[in-house]
């Protein structure tokens, strides 16, 4: 079995949470989803567990963090092309996240970041490994 990764986030509002992480292209596992958690696939091997916050706090005796004054982790995903990352970015946008700065261009990567409704970080990232510089 491959490994999977399994992030947890910590959301004051389940329905809108789901609602902005299918926006930008994460689907629901409806067999791990209830009134206290969603399951958001990514990929065969990355999810997304949307937790409320009484259901965050029965892993873990630490207070929950409010993302929007606090961070912790930035969640960073690998796109297959720069067009993907800006539609990827662009869908965050609409469903109502922030860029929360500038793009950033590395002539071999290119780097877009927002916040979601709760204050969770996130990078997309599309490298080209052609443009890649010679290692010195």
């Amino acid at each position: 079995m491959s490994k999977q990764v399994f992030i947890n986030l910590p959301v004051a509002d389940l329905k809108k949470s789901m609602s902005f992480y299918e926006a930008i292209g994460f689907k629901n596992n409806p067999q791990f989803t209830d009134e206290t958690a969603a399951c958001m696939v990514v990929s065969d091997t990355i999810f997304v567990m949307l937790l409320t916050h009484d259901k965050f706090r029965q892993f873990t005796p630490k207070t929950i963090t409010d993302a929007k004054s606090n961070i912790a982790v930035i969640n960073s995903l690998s796109m297959s092309s720069n067009d993907e990352l800006n539609t990827f970015i662009e869908n965050a946008l609409k469903a109502g996240g922030r860029e929360y700065r500038e793009p950033v261009d590395y002539g071999f990567m290119q780097q877009r970041s927002f916040e979601d409704l709760d204050g969770h970080n996130w990078e997309a990232v599309y490298m080209d490994m052609s443009k890649m510089p010679p290692q010195v």
